[in-house]
């Protein structure tokens, strides 16, 4: 039997007072597509930091392939929120990926080896982007700059790929293509997709969780009444993009 990649135990945060995350546990398996959806607010993209290392929790534990987080943090990659880059920055795509071998990089001076140009060329070869290495990334077009994101990620040479809200700022036709890219990685790497935009999800994930502090899972690619019900407080019948978004009740006849 498989073991999980990320578990994720009994996790409670609380930030200026405020519940963020109460009593979370959830286990990522390699080769697994896991999707995790929920209200902005609901502390997606805070159990992602939590799982990465980035925030601490206030209780429970985050192992990462077996081991202690601090030891295997090589085994993540991350693409944040589109919105958090600055893509005016003077800075070429293939600069970009590279950077995403930053934490393979040891010693004193920080400098590049071939092995990780290497693992930069391998990824920009997956995603399609090779072409545009010497290129501005303000040149490029928003699904285009989100492709370089994952390539970033990619070069580190994760097993799990840990992606905040992906879709939000590209278009339908980009969005289909970019889940065929996704699905064509799951034989390397687990991926964990977290999103408010349940129209966003591809039939394909194996697993959804909804989150809205607590966390309810089911453990197929079905979205249940009842699962919305219970992360949302509401009935769901589209979540729109865009910040912010409304939800409204179904009418009465």
């Amino acid at each position: 039997m498989k073991e999980p990649i990320v578990e994720v135990k009994n996790i409670s945060l609380k930030m200026n007072g405020h519940v963020i995350i109460d009593d979370v546990s959830i286990d990522i398996y390699p080769g697994e597509f896991h999707a995790i959806i929920g209200p902005n607010g609901g502390g997606k993209t805070t159990l992602l930091k939590v799982i990465l290392g980035l925030i601490t929790p206030d209780s429970g534990t985050v192992r990462i392939n077996g081991g202690d987080l601090k030891d295997n943090r090589s085994v993540l990659g991350y693409v944040p929120q589109f919105r958090t880059y600055d893509f005016s920055y003077p800075i070429t795509v293939g600069e970009m990926v590279l950077t995403g071998r930053l934490g393979h990089i040891r010693g004193v001076r920080k400098s590049y080896r071939q092995e990780d140009r290497d693992a930069t060329e391998k990824a920009m070869e997956i995603m399609d982007i090779s072409r545009y290495s010497g290129n501005s990334i303000d040149e490029l077009s928003g699904g285009e700059q989100q492709r370089v994101m994952i390539a970033r990620a990619l070069a580190g040479e994760p097993k799990v790929l840990l992606l905040d809200e992906p879709t939000v700022y590209i278009d339908s036709p980009t969005a289909e293509k970019f889940f065929e890219l996704l699905l064509s990685l799951r034989d390397r790497m687990a991926i964990v997709m977290v999103t408010h935009d349940i129209g966003s999800l591809t039939p394909e994930v194996d697993k959804v969780a909804c989150l809205n502090k607590k966390i309810y899972t089911h453990h197929d690619n079905e979205i249940t009444d009842d699962m919305l019900l219970s992360a949302y407080g509401c009935p769901i019948d589209v979540i729109a993009h865009g910040v912010p978004h409304r939800v409204f009740r179904g009418h009465d006849k």
